[in-house]
């Protein structure tokens, strides 16, 4: 099987777009996020809430046949299903997002509260990824990243502030490191380099910028 078969499951309908793109086209598909850390009533972390926007050439791949009216509009029913399929999958990757606690990997539990829709031509998906666990900050950093570690999926945080903490304790903060890979630019790497690498090397992660939040 391809080494990209995951992330073909996890984006749904995305083997075609690989197939139809061009080889050395690397990524293949670039997502805006947007995540917001929840907190319940006694200062624990409870959740991760996405909005991920995808690219307007897979956007349009996507949404091809699912304006079931014809009206021009994309109802919440109408992406129903390409909604459900794509969260379950990326499930499977776990949300392609790691999360430490102190260095300790976060877990996630299963998602919920997932819908669809279209802004500007481009295919929005909204999900909640619950933490399996809740914990308190305790004085311990925690740190998020949403990346794929064979970089077939680009992921870059929106423009603004694409990380908010929602009812956390008052004294939290959020920093944002920049991700290592800087200005260097995959797209001059041919296919064959990214289909060299091992399972382990998470070359995606060069690319992946990092938040850290500190709270009490």
């Amino acid at each position: 099987m391809p080494r990209f078969q995951p992330i073909t499951l996890a984006l749904a309908a995305l083997a075609t777009v690989l197939w139809w793109q061009p080889v050395s086209a690397h990524p293949h598909v670039t997502v805006e996020t947007e995540a917001h850390l929840v907190f319940d009533a006694q200062g624990q972390v409870v959740g991760l809430e996405h909005a991920w926007t995808f690219d307007e050439m897979y956007s349009s791949f996507a949404l091809q046949g699912l304006d079931t009216n014809r009206d021009g509009q994309y109802s919440r029913e109408e992406l129903a299903e390409l909604t459900k399929i794509n969260v379950e999958n990326l499930a499977q990757q776990k949300f392609f997002t790691v999360m430490r606690h102190e260095r300790r990997f976060v877990s996630f539990g299963t998602p919920r509260d997932a819908w669809g829709e279209v802004k500007d031509g481009k295919l929005v998906l909204h999900f909640t990824a619950p933490i399996a666990t809740p914990f308190k900050g305790a004085g311990r950093p925690m740190t998020v990243e949403i990346y794929d570690p064979d970089f077939f999926v680009a992921f870059t945080p929106a423009e603004g502030e694409p990380m908010r903490l929602v009812s956390a304790p008052a004294e939290c903060r959020i920093d944002y490191t920049a991700p290592r890979g800087g200005a260097a630019n995959p797209g001059t790497l041919s296919e064959s380099f990214f289909q060299s690498l091992n399972s382990s090397a998470n070359f995606g992660q060069q690319f992946a910028g990092k938040f850290t939040v500190l709270c009490p």
